[in-house]
């Protein structure tokens, strides 16, 4: 009987006790609305004075105001990331209201109805039969006017001196990751992104007709995938493995030398380039094993249906910092869908980072994103829209 009337009394307490809950949280979104009406009058403000919505030392001094009124340190840590919020969502909304006032930045990338695939020159890196030219050739056509170079940076070079108005380049395989060199290059060179193709990765064995698989000794081709092949390989351990800068110049070298103890591991285009017998498909471990390449130009221009874009970016090394900056993308409504970091030459342990999301530079949520990523994060750069 006492206990049933203690848990009766300790229910009643409870529900008092969320009351006084419920009433202060009722008045903390009557002043938060009441302080996001002034934000906007702020954002109104700089708009007339050309100043910047984000105030650094404006907002550490109110941190160290508003976590010297609490009486501990768990409320004063509490209340720092509460502001934090704050301002951070007083900062979006003055972002908004400049979007909606017309004061956009410049964001100096012309919308275009299409690319002029027929009239264009495009380079590739690698030789004829590389996995870029196939993937070149599914994005512009057989009849492509092309022309290969060495190196992705050779690839890079002719597109910033005009000598190519398009390059592609392979930026990512879904089985060994990224490829760090484009990513870096991206930021080196002022090229911007304005498409991607995505092909199907089938390595082959290939040698001189009539080559039989007894006759190997030696085995050519990139060190990935020779690795994505390692299953296979394995079967063969006298093979000896040599690591080539490209799989066409695996099979080149193969169609060269007429050597029946030498093999390369390459695609089907590769072979029928070069001329060369397949004496097994598919010897990658992977049967999704894909690459997605990007077309670059050194042109800031970007279909008028793009639907992704591409940026990078570097943070302050301090607490929160990427945390605030992914908000934008939260606060807008708009999908990241996937996050890359390399780090910054001669800055230990700082790191730049890649993103990409859904969206179009025409779009006022994009814009309002990047207004805000300009603001806040360090070296901003949009990498294309495609």
């Amino acid at each position: 009987m006492i206990k049933d009337s203690w848990k009766g009394i300790g229910k009643m307490d409870l529900m008092e006790l969320r009351e006084q809950i419920d009433s202060i949280d009722k008045q903390i979104v009557e002043l938060y609305e009441q302080r996001m009406d002034i934000s906007r009058q702020v954002a109104e403000y700089k708009l007339g004075t050309g100043k910047k919505v984000f105030d650094k030392e404006r907002e550490e001094e109110k941190l160290r105001k508003v976590k010297s009124m609490t009486h501990n340190d768990f409320n004063s840590h509490g209340i720092a990331e509460l502001f934090e919020q704050i301002m951070s969502m007083s900062r979006k909304l003055q972002y908004q209201t400049l979007t909606e006032k017309g004061s956009i930045g410049r964001l100096p990338f012309i919308g275009v109805d299409r690319l002029d695939k027929e009239m264009a020159r495009v380079v590739f890196p690698g030789a004829e039969g590389a996995y870029t030219q196939a993937a070149m050739e599914q994005y512009f056509g057989e009849n492509v006017n092309s022309f290969h170079v060495d190196t992705f940076r050779d690839a890079m070079i002719a597109i910033d001196e005009g000598s190519a108005d398009y390059a592609v380049l392979p930026i990512e395989n879904s089985t060994a990751g990224i490829v760090n060199e484009i990513y870096d290059m991206l930021v080196e060179f002022e090229n911007y992104i304005v498409g991607e193709q995505i092909i199907k990765i089938e390595h082959c064995l290939m040698a001189v007709p009539g080559t039989r698989i007894e006759d190997i000794k030696t085995v050519y081709s990139h060190p990935q995938s020779l690795m994505q092949s390692a299953r296979f390989l394995q079967g063969h351990t006298s093979w000896k493995q040599i690591g080539m800068n490209n799989n066409a110049f695996a099979a080149r070298k193969v169609a060269e030398d007429k050597d029946k103890t030498q093999a390369a591991i390459a695609g089907i285009h590769a072979a029928k380039t070069y001329g060369l017998e397949i004496l097994e498909k598919g010897i990658n471990q992977s049967v999704t094993n894909s690459t997605r390449f990007i077309v670059v130009t050194n042109r800031k221009i970007f279909l008028k249906d793009a639907g992704k874009v591409s940026i990078c970016f570097e943070l302050p090394h301090e607490s929160g910092s990427l945390y605030h900056m992914l908000s934008h993308f939260i606060y807008n409504n708009l999908n990241m869908n996937k996050i890359e970091s390399r780090p910054i030459e001669d800055r230990n342990w700082e790191y730049r980072f890649f993103i990409d999301f859904d969206g179009n530079l025409a779009d006022g949520a994009v814009k309002n994103a990047l207004r805000g990523l300009r603001e806040e994060a360090r070296n901003m750069r949009i990498l294309g829209n495609y």
